[in-house]
């Protein structure tokens, strides 16, 4: 289920997400948004509505100090992370022991990244991402109109539209909401733009 897409364009992470909530052949319309902020930090979830509750209402952000900000978000925060997985019994297990979460985009002082579901935290070679069922569709929607006059939130919409045009797990209403990291601190403000 679920298509996220992530834009950065100058100092400004847009993440946008479909409503879709698929169990089987049953499709559901969700209210509950699968973007949204906590604290200076934004997410865009796939994988579980659980996944996205924990992640938005109890996760508690760790206070970032001397790390940088890669560092700080593959120790800091995905330490914190797994701990609210296992204290919400979200966390699953490989046969090989490796723990499981669940795949998501992160927007963070200006900069995209993917978390997947072994905890790792990537770093987009792009300025776009797009994770989830409708993320082929999604990507090939940025890559065609990179270098369009187009803003962020419109190739967001254009994308998430082409990923409910050819998955049965994507839907509307979509849902885009952006970050504008103000300095070097963790302060932002937050737009939402649908």
């Amino acid at each position: 289920m679920t298509c996220i897409v992530g834009i950065q364009e100058h100092g400004n992470v847009y993440l946008g997400g479909d409503s879709a909530g698929v169990s089987g052949n049953n499709l559901r319309i969700r209210k509950d948004s699968k973007v949204f902020s906590v604290g200076s930090i934004l997410f865009g979830f796939t994988s579980s509505f659980r996944m996205g509750q924990l992640l938005r209402f109890s996760l508690k952000i760790p206070e970032q100090t001397t790390l940088d900000d890669y560092k700080y978000l593959c120790t800091s925060l995905i330490d914190a992370i797994r701990k609210c997985f296992k204290k919400g019994g979200y966390v699953g297990t490989e046969k090989s022991g490796q723990e499981l979460g669940g795949d998501f985009l992160i927007g963070y002082k200006g900069q995209l990244y993917h978390v997947c579901s072994d905890f790792q935290v990537g770093i987009p070679e792009l300025s776009y991402d797009a994770c989830g069922c409708g993320e082929p569709y999604a990507l090939g929607s940025l890559y065609a109109t990179e270098g369009l006059e187009l803003g962020p939130p419109e190739r967001i919409r254009r994308a998430l539209e082409a990923a409910a045009k050819f998955s049965s797990a994507v839907a509307p209403p979509f849902h885009i909401i952006s970050s504008v990291v103000c300095g070097m601190g963790s302060s932002s403000k937050k737009k939402k733009l649908d």
